[in-house]
C-alpha cells in the first residue's frame, strides 16, 4: 500500500507509507492471561509480513494482548514507542529484555516518516493513546481507555481533520473482570449482559468525539482455557457491532480494515476464524487441586500487605487455593469487609511473582467474591487501580507513593486533571444513589452524554 492502514488482529494498527511504518500492540503470537484468551482470527500472511516489516512498534500498555513479549521476541529489529508512563515500569522491563525502546514527550507531535506523523497522551490508569497522522486523515487509537482527563485535547484534535477514525474496544464488558459469584458459588451474571445493544453505545461514543469513522478494536479475542469458557457467552461477535448502530455523524466500518488514504476506499479484511478450542488449565500449569507452600503464604501476604490504600478500605483478602482457605489480614479487628479470590496456585504465584494480578482478574478463570457492603462497581474503585494499575505497573504502594503518582498526573495537565476529577465523582455518586434500571438514572445518563458532546469528553 502507498498510504493508508489495516487494522488486524486484537489490537493493531498497520500504517502505510510507501511501506510498513508503524504497528501497533502487535499480539501475533501465544496466548494471554494465562492462556485464557487466544486471537478470534487469524493474522493474514500480507498484514503478518507488514507487521514484522515495521519500522516502528507501539505499545499502549502492559496487559498481554496489547504487550506480547512472545510476539515482539519476533520484532526484535523495530524500535518501540511508548507514552511516559509514570513509574516507567514497562520501558524499563523491555530495555532489560534488549528491546530498543523510544519514550515520547506528552502531546508532543513525532515524525516518523514523509506522511505519518503520531501523537501520545499517557493517563493514570497506565494506559495510553496514540493518534497517528496518515497523510492527512487522523487515527485515534484508544484500545481499550475511558477518557480520564484527555478528551477535550482528542476532541480539539480531531475537529482539525475532515477524515478521521476512532479506534476503540466496545463489548458486552467480558475484556474485563466478570467472574463474581455469590456466596454458594453461584456465579454472578456481568452488569452488561443484558444491556443496550453494543452499535448503540458505539455510536454516542463515536458522536461524543466528533470522528467521522469508527472501527471496533481492542476486543477481538477467544476465551481458550476449560475454566473460562463459560465467559463466550458474553463475548461479543463480529456481527454485534453493527447492532442498533444509526448515526447521521459517522460511519462504522468493519473491525478488519484497509483504508487507502488517496483514494479513500475501505476495503474490508475477512480472516478466517480461529478454532473454538477448549484447552484444559492443567496445559497451563494449573491444577486447582495444588496446595499452597508455607512461602507461597509469606510472598501473598507481603504483597497484600505492601499496598496500603487496601487497609482504609477493606479488612481481609482470602485466597482459596487447592480447597483450603488463607486469610490475608488488613487490619487487627472487624473482618465485616473484604474479598475472597478462588484461583489456582500456579496462576497466582506468577501474578504475585510478576506483580500482574490484573491479568488474574481479566483471565476470567478465578472466581471472585465480595464480601460486606461493596459498591454496584465491585472492585473499583477501590482494589483494582490501586493493585493492578497504581501499585504493580505504576511502582506507587505507600500512601505517599500514590499521592506522589497522582501529583504529576496533574501536574502535566492540571486543567483537565481537575475536569475529570469532578466528572469523575459525580458520575461515581449517581451510580451509588440511583438504580441503574430507574427513569431517573437512564435521564441523567443521557443528560451525561450531552455534557460529554458538547464541554469535554
Amino acid at each position: 500500500m502507498n498510504l493508508g492502514f489495516d487494522t488486524i488482529g486484537n489490537a493493531i494498527i498497520v500504517a502505510y507509507d510507501k511501506k510498513p511504518v508503524l504497528v501497533t500492540d502487535p499480539w501475533i503470537e501465544g496466548d494471554a492471561y494465562f492462556g485464557s484468551w487466544t486471537l478470534s482470527h487469524e493474522i493474514p500472511i500480507e498484514q503478518l509480513e507488514a507487521i514484522k516489516a515495521a519500522e516502528y512498534i507501539w505499545i499502549s500498555h502492559g496487559h498481554p494482548d496489547h504487550l506480547s513479549v512472545a510476539s515482539l521476541n519476533l520484532l526484535k529489529g523495530s524500535t518501540i514507542l511508548m507514552a511516559n508512563h509514570v513509574g516507567g515500569r514497562i520501558a524499563s522491563d523491555l530495555r532489560r529484555l534488549g528491546f530498543k525502546v523510544l519514550v515520547l514527550q506528552d502531546r508532543v507531535w513525532t515524525n516518523l516518516s514523509e506522511r505519518i506523523n503520531i501523537v501520545t497522551v499517557p493517563d493514570y490508569n497506565q494506559d495510553s493513546l496514540l493518534m497517528i497522522d496518515v497523510g492527512g486523515k487522523l487515527l485515534v487509537n484508544l484500545n481499550d481507555m475511558t477518557a480520564k482527563g484527555w478528551g477535550p485535547f482528542v476532541q480539539k484534535t480531531i475537529r482539525q481533520y475532515k477524515t478521521s477514525f476512532l479506534l476503540q474496544g466496545f463489548g458486552y464488558g467480558d475484556v474485563d473482570m466478570i467472574n463474581f459469584v455469590d456466596e454458594d458459588g453461584h456465579r454472578i451474571d456481568p452488569p452488561n449482559a443484558t444491556g443496550d445493544p453494543v452499535g448503540r453505545h458505539i455510536a454516542r461514543v463515536a458522536e461524543t468525539y466528533g470522528v467521522s469513522n469508527v472501527i471496533p478494536f481492542s476486543s477481538l479475542h477467544k476465551y481458550q482455557r476449560s475454566d473460562s469458557v463459560w465467559a463466550r457467552e458474553y463475548a461479543t461477535a463480529l456481527g454485534d457491532y453493527a447492532d442498533g448502530f444509526q448515526s447521521q455523524r459517522c460511519t462504522l466500518l468493519p473491525a478488519y480494515t484497509r483504508y487507502d488514504c488517496l483514494t479513500d476506499i475501505p476495503q474490508e479484511i475477512s480472516p478466517a476464524e480461529t478454532p473454538d478450542t477448549v484447552v484444559d488449565s492443567t496445559e497451563f500449569g494449573d491444577d486447582w487441586g495444588e496446595p499452597l507452600e508455607t512461602k507461597d503464604i509469606t510472598k501473598i501476604r507481603d504483597y497484600f500487605c505492601a499496598i496500603e490504600k487496601l487497609q482504609s478500605v477493606m479488612d481481609f483478602v482470602t485466597l482459596k487455593v487447592g480447597g483450603e482457605e488463607h486469610v490475608v489480614e488488613l487490619k487487627n479487628k472487624g473482618f465485616k469487609k473484604g474479598i475472597v479470590f478462588e484461583v489456582p496456585r500456579h496462576s497466582l504465584m506468577r501474578a504475585i511473582r510478576y506483580e500482574i494480578f490484573d491479568d488474574l482478574l481479566i483471565g476470567n478463570f478465578m472466581r471472585t467474591r465480595l464480601i460486606g457492603d461493596w459498591p454496584r462497581s465491585g472492585l473499583y474503585p477501590d482494589f483494582t487501580p490501586f493493585v493492578g494499575k497504581y501499585a504493580d505497573n505504576g511502582r506507587a504502594k505507600t500512601r505517599d507513593e500514590v499521592e506522589r503518582y497522582f501529583h504529576e498526573y496533574r501536574r502535566r495537565a492540571p486543567l483537565d486533571y481537575l475536569r475529570h476529577r469532578i466528572q469523575t465523582n459525580t458520575a461515581q455518586a449517581i451510580k451509588t444513589r440511583i438504580d441503574a434500571d430507574s427513569d431517573v438514572y437512564r435521564t441523567a445518563q443521557r443528560f451525561w452524554w450531552f455534557l460529554r458532546r458538547h464541554i469535554g469528553a
